[in-house]
């Protein structure tokens, strides 16, 4: 899965609104007195940028692995259900445990 991809094919977040995001955080950044680049905006921008591309996957990550584990029960459970959503929120907050979050 890429970054803009849901798992059910829907988009996540756009190409240009992570772009838009990252100038967001290198302007708040260059606003704070206390905050000084040693690199120009535009590198601290792309880090950025990589910086959340890296969270954006890795929460991609983390809803395939509940998706699976549903998916993997012995009987079918309907997503949008009750019980789905119950073990949606159980099996992503133990991936998000896992990483010590």
């Amino acid at each position: 899965m890429k970054i803009g991809e849901a798992q059910d094919g829907g988009v996540r977040i756009s190409r240009d609104k992570l772009n838009k995001l990252a100038h967001t955080v290198a302007d708040t950044l260059a606003e704070i007195d206390a905050v000084g680049f040693l690199e120009d905006r535009n590198t601290i921008r792309q880090e950025a940028r990589k910086m959340l591309e890296a969270l954006l996957n890795e929460e991609a990550r983390i809803d395939a692995s509940a998706r699976q584990k549903i998916a993997n029960q012995r009987k079918i459970i309907l997503e949008g259900s009750q019980e789905w959503d119950i073990l949606y929120r159980k099996y992503y907050n133990d991936e998000v445990r896992k990483l010590g979050i």
